[in-house]
């Protein structure tokens, strides 16, 4: 019988590197953990991180090409994205008071929105990876990691 794998919740700053900052100190870096996860199947995200990376994106891609960003990035990446994307659905239904909860703790309305529909959505993850670690101290359930930290810590077994 095989291990159990590690599902991992990504951020959408690894993401954002991967699409827009090749010259970013840690574009290979990050290039690697993506690579690893599409390998292993073990990637997620949430509905909000896509609707963020479109959001920065969309700055610098047409219409168009947003719409290709968002109908093919599961694909792209071979990861999951949850709630499933869908242009004709409803925003997902967050709970206020978790929200505000989260706010509660010095966090960014983006990254509250985030780790509310990560609660909601994908509670069986346990392994959130990100550029910005600091901030989801204490915050998120279970280990945060950059994917550096991660590869390292996988480069061990």
């Amino acid at each position: 019988m095989g291990s159990k794998q590690e599902l991992i919740l990504i951020d959408t700053n690894v993401f954002v590197i991967d699409l827009r900052y090749k010259r970013d100190t840690n574009f290979r870096l990050n290039q690697s953990f993506l690579s690893f996860v599409a390998q292993n199947g073990s990637g997620f995200t949430t509905i909000v991180n896509l609707l963020e990376l479109c959001g920065i994106l969309s700055f610098n891609l047409n219409q168009d090409q947003l719409l290709d960003l968002w109908t093919y990035f599961q694909d792209r990446y071979k990861i999951t994205v949850l709630p499933e994307p869908n242009l004709q659905s409803d925003f997902p239904s967050i709970e206020i008071n978790r929200l505000f909860g989260i706010l509660s703790k010095k966090t960014s309305f983006g990254d509250a929105l985030m780790i509310s529909a990560a609660e909601k959505y994908l509670s069986f993850v346990s392994t959130m990876v990100t550029w910005d670690n600091d901030h989801f101290k204490d915050k998120f359930a279970g280990n945060v990691l950059t994917p550096n930290a991660f590869l390292a810590s996988h480069n061990k077994n």
